[in-house]
């Protein structure tokens, strides 16, 4: 019997953080009338997060990107214009450029006491913003083939998304600092790799038979099935500071998906890569985002990264048709071109140290800058 094509809904959740917009400091107590009216407004779709100063929407399941273009953006909308009438910001960056962690208060709810009392400071240093692509994808044993193919590709989206150079003031070097936070956590980094969907239940319920987690919701892989819906669920991306590289992104995972679904179809695969060699480009995506190529295993050598988009937007340009989002996963291109995130922000700040501002000043200059690009084109 023929493979049943999946329905390929898409769903984004994003996590922001809210600055104050005298101070440009994190707004580590916000007035709890902020959340209520974003309550009001978007129902289900707004939540606390772990720290008081975060805020994470997620958009409806959406049948197409276009869908979650409109809805990403009204959600953002929402959460720039409520903030605003408190005298606060969001800032869709995964790091903050001077906020100090140990300054931070906890959203006052039983999960996230029992998340800090469990892996301590580990825990604690989570001031960091994500960005989740869910794609829907309704076979159980095809999500778990697809888990592993799909993470060759972690490292080129991470590329492109990263938003967290600085951490603490210190430009650390790194585009995406936020994975060398998240990654003190157990059962991250990239997903294991299993035959069926049953041997991975099989292995969950090990963890929690041993009383480790109480569901699969607490694997926090790059990429994982989804413990509450249907998905496939990409979660390596820092947030994009920008709503169209968030679309640009989530078009281009969900292209990436339906391409090795076809690929089975044909009776073919991806070639799968052992870890070790994925790992690397891992840290190639974290330390020089776009900038310094990744290695192509199949050439053993590093390519720039642009020669590789190409190579992905040809592959999956059947697939982008198919999904009406040609322009949308074009968009990384533009990302390649201007820079992503993190790129930018380390130019605004070089540009003010370069001009004699301080560092206090300069890094306050990130932040509006982060603050003007959250709200970019709602």
């Amino acid at each position: 019997m023929a493979l049943k094509e999946p329905p390929f809904t898409v769903g984004i959740e994003e996590e922001y953080l809210l600055v104050d917009l005298q101070t440009r400091d994190l707004a580590n107590d916000p007035p709890d009338e902020l959340m209520q009216e974003c309550e009001q407004i978007l129902a289900a779709q707004v939540t606390p997060e772990f720290l008081r100063a975060q805020i994470e929407i997620g958009t409806r399941v959406c049948r197409n990107i276009g869908e979650a273009r409109t809805d990403l953006t009204r959600l953002r909308r929402t959460i720039v214009d409520v903030a605003k009438k408190h005298g606060l910001a969001p800032i869709a960056a995964s790091t903050h450029p001077f906020a100090r962690w140990d300054r931070q208060k906890y959203t006052d709810k039983d999960r996230y006491h029992t998340l800090a009392r469990d892996m301590q400071a580990s825990a604690r240093r989570l001031l960091i913003c994500g960005m989740h692509v869910h794609m829907g994808i309704d076979n159980d044993d095809l999500r778990v083939d697809l888990l592993d193919q799909l993470a060759y590709f972690l490292p080129h989206l991470l590329a492109l998304s990263c938003s967290s150079p600085f951490w603490a003031g210190e430009n650390t070097g790194l585009q995406s600092y936020r994975l060398t936070v998240f990654d003190g956590l157990p059962r991250t980094r990239l997903p294991a790799y299993f035959t069926s969907y049953a041997e991975f239940q099989r292995h969950v319920q090990i963890l929690i038979d041993a009383g480790l987690v109480e569901d699969a919701s607490k694997i926090w892989w790059d990429l994982r099935p989804s413990s509450r819906y249907p998905t496939l669920e990409m979660r390596i991306t820092d947030v994009c500071t920008r709503v169209d590289d968030s679309i640009t992104v989530a078009a281009l995972t969900l292209c990436l998906a339906r391409m090795l679904y076809r690929l089975r179809t044909r009776n073919l695969r991806w070639r799968v890569y052992k870890k070790m060699l994925l790992q690397e480009n891992r840290w190639r995506a974290m330390r020089y985002g776009c900038d310094a190529g990744l290695v192509d295993f199949g050439k053993r050598s590093i390519v720039p990264y642009d020669e590789l988009l190409e190579e992905l937007l040809e592959m999956t340009r059947e697939d982008a048709e198919f999904f009406n989002c040609v322009d949308a996963v074009n968009g990384a291109r533009d990302i390649v071109k201007r820079g992503n995130s993190a790129h930018r922000q380390v130019a605004v700040y070089d540009k003010a140290i370069a001009a004699g501002r301080s560092r206090e000043d300069s890094l306050k200059d990130v932040v509006d800058h982060l603050i003007d690009e959250t709200s970019y084109g709602l």
